[in-house]
């Protein structure tokens, strides 16, 4: 499929119309439609963009919808993604406020949103499982992640903990490429 301004908004308005959940969610959807089916970026980039994307304000997969648009087309493509994404779920809001009181106390309703938490935990696994295979690729790797999760059960600033993990990534890979040359 070729990359235009129209075919970034058809897939961005395809992948806003089946996202359930949040950020972590994003990531198969993601992988299927962008590297697997149209071959637009590859695994790596999907891992930056979702890396930098958790860093900026705002929408997970509205920032990783950004990255990928300007990439595609610069500064068309981002609208195409834009509008993309949020397109589908104002829609499917409209249609559905005016019933959802009405809908919740369905048991049967109740049962679809059961089965939905449950499907957006495992997206939620599979995603992390990916983002440990990307991220996680030496001991010094492992125990920095290790360091980072004790001190954010100690409630440390997460703030903190980005800004000083992006740190630590510019030493460390600029040490590594000065040893390596």
């Amino acid at each position: 499929m070729n990359v235009t301004f129209l075919n970034i908004f058809k897939i961005f308005f395809k992948i806003g119309a089946i996202l359930l959940g949040g950020g972590y969610v994003i990531i198969p959807i993601m992988q299927d439609e962008l590297i697997k089916k149209r071959g637009w970026i590859d695994e790596q980039e999907l891992c930056d963009y979702y890396c930098v994307s958790q860093c900026l304000p705002g929408i997970i997969a509205i920032n990783i919808s950004i990255l990928v648009g300007y990439k595609l087309l610069k500064f068309k493509g981002v609208i195409a993604s834009i509008l993309g994404m949020i397109l589908s779920p104002f829609i499917t809001i409209l249609l559905i406020a005016n019933i959802l009181n009405q809908i919740l106390h369905i048991s049967f309703i109740d049962g679809i949103f059961w089965g939905v938490n449950l499907s957006v935990i495992i997206l939620i696994y599979l995603a992390l499982k990916e983002m440990w295979q990307k991220s996680i690729t030496d001991n010094f790797s492992l125990i920095w992640f290790l360091l980072i999760l004790i001190l954010s059960i100690f409630k440390v600033s997460s703030v903190v903990l980005i800004l000083s993990s992006i740190a630590l990534g510019i030493i460390y890979h600029f040490l590594k490429e000065q040893k390596d040359a």
